[in-house]
């Protein structure tokens, strides 16, 4: 089945369990649809309302001026599946058992499709999914985590296809081709064909795309044809980039110009739901699972700590988040799931480890705790935790097997005043005069870490400076 043919079929029909209301919706008002716009490895400094000066992303600018930017948002893990795991199930990647890339979400997980289709939403899944067994990209109905519907997908898209050629897989096993088609605008018409589907329930969509996500095959990041040229010679380098070599000087040009086309692919996902009139009650929210230190600060692209790594972009419009509103608290994607249920007015967040950012998105803030906590596993076994001045990292230098979850014993590792030090420059750990500070920190992270689960460890202060 190709690609037309595929975008022409007729979806299958969901349940026939009735829809919950939302206490915030006026009576009789419809359920509100929601479509979750996942991006790959995305800098959140990419972005024209979180202050690139590069006009890259005008669509992605307008949906932050009309609805909520979260300016302060935060990855629970900087790897893809972890992240997405997270993102699925509003729980830490140590609970969900992901702890790094190439693990299978569990079966026994309750996840956000579900959760929508047990109110009668009809559920769908594009793009890439990296929750399945790694050994096909062809994802089995039962490693879907729920998406029992609609679904066009590759476990591993990076592995499946290249920017301008490739495969996913539809509901029924049966490939989805896409070829002299760049693979941003291969996603989109299959988000446009679901659009278009005429249907009697509101729906939860979520599109998950592989770029701005380097090539594995080639390492390098590929900008759509022409894309890289417009930006060759004069762009924006961040503060955290500019100190160290890595290799963002030849690799910036593609991922702007790639970022550049995920917007205006973005412009016709918004410019569809217009079109079909969803649009004022369709809930859209845009993130990313990780983002990027161009080899700055380890041998990879992430995997690391620092805001270059962990911070990301978080927009959501639509019911209930309306006025262009920005939210300065810490917040972490964790956090979506239970945000999306309660936008909603559905039920199962309790469950969930993640908090509703609703109170925050009405102006509350008295009751919210001002710091992330997040989790590292693959280029270490880490433990982090962030707070609106302060970076505090710990890690397990003996953890050897790649399956060890956790750690109980870990040592400083970093330590980063975002105050003075925004782009985590200098290194404070171990340093005499920050010893109050890093007990402080390491109290509030050893806390955070029981609080989620983990058993107590020793935390032993860095001994790197006299």
């Amino acid at each position: 089945m190709n690609r037309r043919q595929f975008i022409g079929t007729t979806l299958s029909a969901a349940g026939a369990t009735a829809v919950e209301s939302s206490a915030q919706r006026a009576p009789g008002a419809a359920p509100p649809n929601v479509l979750v716009f996942l991006t790959d490895q995305q800098r959140w400094d990419t972005l024209g309302c979180y202050g690139n000066p590069m006009g890259l992303t005008p669509n992605l600018d307008s949906m932050a001026a009309e609805g909520v930017r979260f300016v302060n948002a935060f990855t629970p893990q900087p790897v893809c599946a972890p992240a997405r795991s997270s993102l699925q199930t509003g729980k830490y990647p140590s609970a969900t058992g992901v702890i790094r890339n190439g693990l299978i979400l569990k079966d026994n997980e309750t996840t956000l499709p579900m959760l929508f289709s047990r109110r009668g939403y009809e559920t769908g899944y594009i793009g890439k999914w990296h929750l399945s067994n790694g050994a096909s990209d062809i994802v089995p109905p039962e490693r879907r985590g729920g998406y029992d519907q609609f679904w066009v997908a590759a476990n591993a898209l990076e592995h499946s296809s290249v920017p301008y050629e490739g495969q996913m897989w539809d509901a029924k096993g049966q490939p989805v081709a896409f070829k002299d088609e760049y693979r941003v605008d291969a996603l989109t018409d299959q988000t446009v064909g679901f659009l278009r589907q005429k249907r009697s329930k509101p729906f939860f969509l979520f599109v998950s795309h592989l770029e701005p996500h380097f090539q594995n095959s080639t390492n390098t990041f590929i900008a759509p044809k022409g894309y890289a040229d417009k930006y060759r010679n004069n762009f924006y380098i961040p503060g955290d980039l500019a100190p160290f070599p890595g290799d963002w000087k030849s690799q910036l040009p593609d991922y702007y110009g790639i970022v550049a086309r995920i917007d205006e692919q973005f412009g016709r996902v918004m410019g569809e739901l217009k079109a079909q009139g969803l649009l004022d009650n369709t809930i859209v929210a845009m993130s990313t699972d990780h983002g990027c230190h161009f080899r700055t600060r380890n041998a990879e692209y992430k995997r690391s700590c620092h805001d270059a790594s962990t911070r990301i972009p978080l927009i959501v419009r639509g019911p209930g988040f309306e006025g262009g509103k920005t939210v300065t608290q810490l917040v972490s994607t964790v956090d979506l799931p239970p945000t999306l249920l309660d936008a909603t007015g559905g039920s199962g967040a309790a469950a969930m480890q993640g908090k509703s950012l609703m109170d925050l998105v009405r102006g509350s803030t008295g009751s919210w705790r001002n710091e992330v906590y997040i989790q590292m596993r693959e280029e270490a076994l880490g433990r982090a935790i962030r707070t609106d001045r302060w970076k505090y990292c710990v890690f397990d230098p003996n953890a050897a097997d790649p399956r060890q979850p956790w750690s109980e014993r870990y040592v400083e590792r970093h330590l980063y005043d975002l105050r003075s030090d925004p782009n985590e420059i200098v290194n404070l750990a171990g340093r005499d005069d920050t010893k109050q500070i890093a007990a402080k920190l390491r109290a509030k992270l050893i806390a955070r870490i029981v609080e989620n689960g983990e058993p107590r460890p020793a935390i032993d202060p860095a001994k790197w400076y006299p």
